[in-house]
């Protein structure tokens, strides 16, 4: 009864780290809910019950003794490849080539595994992409130093914010006002030409795509709590970067 306990624990300790890591990094929280069934399943443990939330995860498994635990989800970013290593491992697990404790190894060490890129590359990768994003929406060539200025410094803006303000809506709101303050200097000195464009293309970096896609995706899949809120938070993301704008634009 005692390893029987002892491997109820193990499975229920997988499937929230699994859970943990997916959900923290960018996945829906439909498919976090069905890799933890799966993963249950997979090590026997049928009856199995899983409810995902932005900012928690409770899970049980029934059996002689019924086993609950939740984990509290602060923090969320976007890390695709750690959602994909997660799947990995769940077909691994299913397949019977990865057993549970060596599936918590791994889980473990993906969890603690830093970000692929680092901040800089980041920072140059967000500046090209303003400045591709304004030619995109039909900007002129001569705006697109501007963008990627001004894109760059509104990447570097949100992430230095954010540490001296944990609050999200705030530092974004800081970085969309620091974008509209230089594309207002560089068209105010003549080194820009369309001001709309130059503003379009810098704020693409910090709009929540991938936010607003999940919260369509679990509205689809039934999910209304989680897609409600994914909603209302990537709402709250885009009035913050308008806001910010609005506020450079309303002084000229």
């Amino acid at each position: 009864m005692e390893k029987q306990s002892s491997y109820t624990y193990d499975i229920i300790q997988v499937c929230l780290l699994a859970g943990k890591v997916m959900l923290q990094n960018g996945g829906e929280t439909y498919r976090v809910e069905d890799t933890m069934t799966r993963i249950a399943d997979a090590c026997g443990a049928i009856n199995s019950n899983s409810y995902v939330t932005p900012t928690g995860i409770f899970f049980s498994l029934e059996g002689p003794e019924l086993s609950t635990q939740l984990i509290r989800i602060s923090e969320r970013t976007t890390d695709l490849d750690k959602v994909t290593k997660v799947n990995s491992i769940s077909r691994r697990i299913s397949s019977g080539d990865l057993s549970i404790q060596d599936a918590h190894i791994e889980l473990d060490r993906l969890d603690k595994m830093t970000e692929r890129y680092t901040f800089p590359k980041q920072l140059i990768a967000a500046a090209i992409a303003s400045g591709c994003f304004l030619i995109m929406f039909q900007g002129s060539w001569n705006d697109f130093f501007p963008a990627v200025i001004a894109g760059g410094g509104g990447f570097f803006s949100v992430n230095f914010f954010n540490r001296l303000v944990p609050v999200k809506f705030f530092s974004e709101f800081l970085a969309s006002f620091v974008i509209g303050l230089l594309a207002v200097l560089f068209v105010s000195t003549g080194l820009g030409e369309q001001l709309d464009k130059i503003i379009i293309g810098s704020v693409m970096p910090l709009v929540p795509g991938l936010l607003i896609t999940n919260a369509v995706r679990d509205l689809m899949a039934g999910h209304l709590i989680s897609g409600l809120s994914k909603g209302a938070e990537a709402f709250l993301t885009a009035f913050a970067i308008g806001a910010g704008i609005a506020l450079v634009v309303s002084f000229l």
